[in-house]
């Protein structure tokens, strides 16, 4: 009997899976990085107020990062065509060393991502551990490749995320972000919206 007044009590408190729960929380987090123009930016403190879809990437990654950052692309103009307004989208690389602001551009360019609302971001190797760790995100090297002509091919084996953050900064939902349903994470948005 008590166990099934508990799932009650569960049933009404979440209504048939409506409400998002609270995964994790970047309230009393700063991070100091760089966008994709060079400018500094303290992350989140650029995003407060606005609900975010953040995913982690490195440029050189020859799968999981194009699919997660099409998939991205695909639901910023899902929520344009929709009219939902108030969502930033932002890409960390787990890679800085690489992933310069230059490389985070040119990136953007060949994918032709619509920057209006997308901030790419990198930084200090310390810092964009710390955001990673922070939420549970890992990217381990793995085998690289060096070419006569000293041309260097490197993998990271790594999380594949997409997060859905609300404007409190809170972590609501986490996405395989290559095989993200776009629906899904559009219908959770409209969640937080209201």
């Amino acid at each position: 009997m008590k166990r099934l007044f508990t799932l009650f009590i569960l049933f009404i408190i979440y209504g048939c899976g409506d409400k998002l729960p609270v995964i994790d929380d970047f309230n009393n987090s700063s991070y100091k990085l760089i966008n994709q123009n060079n400018q500094e930016t303290i992350f989140p403190d650029f995003v407060k107020g606005k609900i975010v879809v953040m995913n982690y990437i490195f440029t050189n990654c020859p799968d999981i990062c194009p699919l997660s950052t099409n998939n991205m692309r695909l639901i910023q103009e899902k929520l344009k065509r929709e009219k939902v307004d108030n969502v930033q989208f932002v890409s960390l690389s787990f890679d800085p060393e690489n992933d310069i602001p230059e490389v985070l551009r040119k990136f953007a360019g060949i994918r032709n991502l619509d920057l209006s609302n997308w901030t790419l971001l990198t930084g200090d190797k310390s810092v964009t551990d710390a955001v990673i760790k922070k939420v549970g995100v890992m990217a381990v090297p793995n085998d690289s490749t060096v070419f006569k002509s000293g041309r260097k091919i490197y993998y990271f084996i790594h999380t594949d995320r997409i997060q859905l953050i609300d404007v409190e900064g809170k972590v609501r939902k986490n996405y395989k972000g290559s095989t993200i349903n776009v629906d899904e994470i559009v219908a959770d948005i409209k969640k937080l919206h209201q």
